[in-house]
C-alpha cells in the first residue's frame, strides 16, 4: 500500500494535523460502530498531541467515553516513572473526560515477558483477528518504531500480538505490540518531525527495503491507511 505523506511547516502544525486525523477517525468510527480504538505512542510530538486533543476546540468533538486506548509500546518502568509511556499520555490527556478504564496499559512494572503476555491476551479478547482502529507511532533516528528495534527477535514475530523485545544497544527489554498486529490496524499514522531525520525518512520511503535495519519499512496496513506527518525539517526541507 502506498503512503500517503503530508509535509507541516513545525512540529506545532505536525500535531494539529494529527489532531484532526484522530478527531476525524473517532467521529467516524463512532458513528459507525459506536466505539473509537486508539493506540498511543510515546515522545516529545505525540505529547503535543495529546495536550492539544485535550483543549478545545479538539476536546468536545470526541466521545470520549467510547474510545479506548492501547499503546504501541512501553518501556519496563511503574507507571508513574517519567520514562512511562502510558504515565506520560494519561497526565497530558487529564484535561479530558475519560474514564480510567478506557486506558488499556501495557505492565511495565512487572516481568516483561508476562506483561507481553497479558496485553496480547486483551487483544485477542478485544480484537479477536481484527486489529485497531488507528495506531500512532514515530521514528527514531535508526529506523525502529513503536520498540520494533534493528536487529532484534521482534521482528521475526508472526504470531503474537505482542511481544517482550530485549534491545541490545539499550540493555534492557520494551513491550511492543509486533508489526503483523499493527499492520491489521484500521490506519497507522506516523508523526515524524526534527530536520536530524530527515536522511532517514527519505531512506526509509524512499530506498531499498531492509526491515531488520529499517523497521519501520515493515509497517503497511493490510486494508488500512498508511499516513506519514513530516514537519519540513524531517521532510528535508531547508530554508
Amino acid at each position: 500500500m502506498e503512503a500517503h505523506i503530508k509535509v507541516a511547516t513545525t512540529p506545532a502544525d505536525v500535531a494539529r494535523q494529527a489532531a484532526d486525523i484522530v478527531v476525524a477517525s473517532a467521529q467516524s468510527a463512532i458513528a459507525e460502530k459506536g466505539s473509537f480504538s486508539l493506540a498511543l505512542s510515546g515522545g516529545r510530538t505525540p505529547e503535543a498531541l495529546y495536550t492539544l486533543l485535550a483543549s478545545e476546540p479538539y476536546r468536545s468533538q470526541v466521545d470520549w467515553s467510547r474510545t479506548e486506548f492501547y499503546f504501541g509500546d512501553e518501556r519496563c518502568v511503574p507507571p508513574d516513572s517519567p520514562q512511562s509511556n502510558y504515565g506520560m499520555a494519561r497526565r497530558t490527556l487529564a484535561a479530558a473526560p475519560i474514564p480510567e478504564t478506557n486506558f488499556h496499559r501495557m505492565r511495565g512494572e512487572i516481568e516483561p515477558e508476562q506483561a507481553a503476555r497479558e496485553y496480547g491476551q486483551l487483544l485477542k479478547q478485544k480484537f479477536g483477528d481484527g486489529g485497531i482502529d488507528l495506531v500512532l507511532l514515530g521514528m527514531g533516528d535508526d529506523g525502529h518504531t513503536a520498540s520494533l528495534f534493528p536487529h532484534t527477535s521482534a521482528l521475526d514475530e508472526q504470531e503474537h500480538r505482542c511481544v517482550a523485545n530485549y534491545v541490545e544497544k539499550l540493555s534492557t527489554s520494551r513491550i511492543t505490540l509486533t508489526a503483523p498486529f499493527i499492520n491489521r490496524s484500521g490506519g497507522v499514522l506516523v508523526l515524524v518531525a526534527g530536520a536530524e531525520k530527515a536522511a532517514r525518512v527519505h531512506e526509509v520511503l524512499e530506498g531499498a527495503k531492509d526491515p531488520h535495519r529499517l523497521p519501520i519499512q515493515m509497517i503497511n496496513p493490510g486494508s488500512g491507511r498508511l499516513t506519514w506527518i513530516l514537519d519540513a525539517g524531517a521532510a528535508g526541507m531547508h530554508n
